[in-house]
């Protein structure tokens, strides 16, 4: 599901334009395996990622949801180091005068304000909050979690084997 639609390339995948907070059109345990790769932490609120996280429960029998990690100091999408822990009218401020990762210049402070608040990376405490009794991987670098990937609903010999409880 992406928010605009997209060209068919496989026979067996049908893409479809949504909203990840809202799958009504899809009945409970619609899919063997909701699968999310850094999508929940462009939805602006804490709500709209706790709505996700609801849906993607709710349609798929088993879910696989990777996101990176707000505590990680580089920030993956503006590319700076502390990025999510500064101020907002400083972001702003930055990404107005300069590139920062995949964003900006962007001169409007209407639009800069939207590129900043559109991000808001998770903590470990938030996914288990909006992830209940799902098990965390953590992904390291150097030392450090970078990413979690929250896995629920698969068989205990699968994904949640022994490494991956690990992250719990």
């Amino acid at each position: 599901m992406n928010l605009v639609p997209e060209q068919q390339r496989h026979e067996n995948i049908k893409p479809i334009a949504g909203d990840a907070t809202d799958l009504s059109q899809f009945s409970s345990g619609s899919f063997d395996i909701a699968f999310s790769n850094s999508v929940v932490e462009h939805l602006f609120t804490f709500e709209n990622q706790r709505r996700m996280a609801s849906e993607i429960q709710r349609v798929g029998k088993a879910y696989w949801v990777q996101t990176p990690n707000f505590w990680f100091p580089m920030e993956p999408h503006f590319h700076i180091p502390g990025w999510q822990w500064m101020p907002v009218h400083l972001r702003i401020a930055m990404i107005r005068r300069w590139r920062c990762g995949w964003r900006g210049p962007c001169p409007d402070p209407v639009q800069a304000r939207k590129l900043v608040e559109e991000l808001r990376l998770l903590s470990k405490r938030e996914l288990k909050t909006i992830f209940p009794g799902a098990t965390l991987i953590p992904e390291q670098f150097g030392g450090l979690v970078k990413s979690w990937t929250v896995i629920g609903g698969f068989p205990s010999n699968g994904l949640t084997g022994a490494r991956a409880g690990e992250g719990n």
